[in-house]
């Protein structure tokens, strides 16, 4: 009973926050000030288009995009287009589907941010935990250089891994996701440059979330090893691997909802990284598509953005239901 009540306690909230977001996502984009055909028709006219001409483009394009209409029938058509999945035309590459530049941007993303959030958690929260329980001058050491990480921005590490191993050592490529020339294919050729790429900024991601997860597990390390049961397997003579074990999975709990937020948020998560690389992600895409008021983009990547996150939150509340029997407590009135 009491799981049940949580359960659905939590997907009532969900459902509520995904309702405001989806009504957020459409609001925000248009209180940017500019209108972006204005910025279509500009570069037209740059190109020597009539001032009548411009005029007939200018109808013709808020026709089509239905910037016309009333605020409440284009939030009707975006509603109606999300749920089909449809998010329209590009404004600025008109008229590519937005769900094509984002099939082009999603890869990227992925391949460089998922490896290294859970290759960073796992490499973290296994230094953090082992530091806590040595102590010494090993949790000095780590402690010392995680917090190094951790306190380092993201791009202030991508532009000096750039500079030290694009520039100076030329050792890696300075920008882009792979060599003039090629186009994205599966073949060897192609995976082998893009590779050399994408070596840069999955090191300064990496490092960064290696320090963070490090540093978090190290504290809820040190407050399990105060606990009693950690003193009585000690008094047992349990071995460091099964009590380091042990403070792992206990203290575990908070870094899992730190692992679920970051996923949920991998695609905008790097936007600066992939900026200082020029990396043809999800993050440059929202970048551009910021600076063009490109509505349709905007809503479909924040959209997403969202979606993940709340789902990702969504899930890890349910596995806490599930795996810690103080919330099934609490819920069915028990002390």
């Amino acid at each position: 009973m009491g799981l049940r009540r949580y359960l659905a306690n939590k997907t009532v909230w969900y459902l509520g926050a995904l309702v405001v977001a989806v009504v957020l996502n459409f609001l925000l984009p248009r209180l940017i000030p500019g209108n972006p055909v204005d910025v279509l028709v500009s570069k037209m006219g740059q190109g020597g288009l009539s001032s009548e001409a411009q005029q007939r483009t200018y109808e013709a394009f808020m026709r089509e995009f239905g910037l016309d209409r009333p605020i409440w029938d284009q939030f009707a058509l975006y509603i109606s287009g999300v749920f089909h999945g449809n998010f329209g035309a590009s404004f600025s590459f008109y008229p590519t589907p937005v769900s094509s530049l984002i099939a082009q941007s999603v890869p990227y993303t992925l391949a460089l941010q998922l490896p290294a959030i859970v290759l960073g958690w796992i490499i973290g929260n296994v230094l953090g935990a082992i530091a806590a329980y040595k102590g010494g001058g090993w949790d000095k050491s780590v402690f010392t250089t995680a917090l190094l990480f951790n306190s380092t921005p993201y791009y202030c590490l991508s532009i000096i891994l750039l500079y030290v191993f694009g520039v100076v050592l030329g050792w890696f490529p300075v920008g882009g996701a792979y060599s003039l020339g090629l186009s994205p294919e599966w073949s060897w050729e192609f995976f082998s440059d893009a590779l050399t790429y994408w070596w840069l900024p999955f090191a300064s991601l990496v490092l960064i979330n290696i320090g963070g997860q490090a540093v978090g597990m190290r504290s809820m390390a040190i407050y399990e090893l105060g606990s009693d049961y950690v003193n009585y397997s000690r008094s047992l003579g349990i071995g460091d691997r099964k009590m380091t074990g042990y403070i792992f999975r206990n203290a575990m709990l908070p870094q899992i909802t730190g692992l679920a937020l970051s996923i949920g948020t991998m695609v905008g998560g790097a936007l600066i990284t992939e900026l200082v690389f020029s990396y043809p992600g999800m993050g440059s895409l929202l970048f551009g598509a910021i600076s063009s008021n490109d509505y349709p983009v905007i809503q479909a990547v924040t959209l997403i953005i969202t979606v993940a996150v709340l789902v990702a939150n969504y899930l890890v509340e349910i596995l806490y239901g599930f795996i810690d029997p103080r919330i099934r407590a609490s819920k069915s009135g028990e002390k």
